[in-house]
């Protein structure tokens, strides 16, 4: 199997298929991101031979364990659903060539690359199996996407993904608590709400920021433009945020960068969830959760 670099995926996409279909991030720009500076290149997509090569591989191995054959494929890269409408489609039939029981296809996405698709080329990617995108729009806080150079804003947030609930292809969001800064953390929590509401996200997953020297935010710590938020301040942040959300959706909480890892169903589990909040903020302390903090070398 062609792999570059470190291979990053959501906890959940653990049992599909990982088919490296772009390497890097086409934006790579987030201040915050460190994810693809083990890359000597910002952004590439692989070779349609090797492609082809992978998935022939892929068949063979998993020909060995058929009672364990993949249903779902996830595309790695930061975003491979810039690549364009035909890329993606041969990219699919490359998949269902090899794997005809595959049902789904995923990968990362950002807000800008929806834009580059027609309505009618997302009912098709669609229909060819694309199907729960993961998308990172870290807050609805303009300012902070701003600061960050997201390269979008909130507003974009809501226009693309709606197309994407029109087109019928499900996504879910990373939340990035923290992003807003130290005093600004629950407003952005409930203006990231107030979007979610009027959206159909399957999952909103929060990731909890963790600054890197390696980082432009650590540059413009130093320089006094940015103070991050305490990790106590997260987690108030994040009880707003479950607090103000309206719509039916999975919360969770499951990569490294959380002390606590949360899997909870809203709004059944609305009130289960505030009160575990409400416990991990009573009765942890600063220190504990920035000794966590600092224990996480790399996410």
């Amino acid at each position: 199997m062609h792999y570059t670099g470190t291979i990053w995926r959501p906890p959940y996409e653990a049992a599909s298929l990982l088919l490296e279909v772009t390497a890097g991030c086409t934006h790579h720009q987030c201040k915050f991101c460190t994810l693809y500076a083990d890359l000597p290149f910002a952004f590439r997509m692989s070779p349609m031979e090797d492609i082809a090569s992978d998935l022939k591989e892929a068949q063979e191995l998993y020909c060995r364990f058929p009672k364990r054959k993949p249903s779902r494929t996830f595309l790695t890269g930061a975003n491979p659903f810039v690549l364009d409408y035909q890329k993606l489609m041969a990219i699919a039939t490359q998949i269902h060539c090899y794997f005809p029981e595959m049902s789904t296809i995923g990968c990362f996405a950002r807000v800008t690359d929806v834009s580059l698709k027609t309505d009618e080329e997302l009912a098709a990617l669609h229909k060819a199996g694309f199907d729960g995108l993961t998308i990172g729009i870290e807050t609805a806080d303009d300012e902070a996407l701003e600061l960050m150079k997201k390269g979008y804003q909130a507003a974009d947030i809501l226009t693309q993904c709606s197309r994407l609930d029109k087109a019928g292809i499900g996504y879910y969001f990373f939340y990035l608590t923290g992003i807003c800064g130290a005093g600004r953390g629950e407003a952005g929590a409930r203006a990231t709400a107030a979007v979610c509401n009027q959206l159909h996200p399957r999952i909103v997953g929060a990731n909890m920021l963790t600054v890197y020297s390696d980082s432009l935010l650590y540059e413009e710590i130093q320089k006094g433009n940015w103070k991050e938020e305490s990790e106590t301040e997260k987690y108030r942040e994040m009880r707003t945020l479950v607090q103000h959300l309206e719509i039916p959706t999975v919360f969770a909480a499951l990569g490294a960068s959380n002390a606590f890892q949360m899997w909870y169903t809203l709004p059944d589990d609305k009130e289960r969830l505030l009160a575990f909040l409400d416990d991990v903020i009573r009765t942890t302390n600063e220190e504990e959760l920035r000794r966590y903090r600092d224990s996480v070398h790399h996410l």
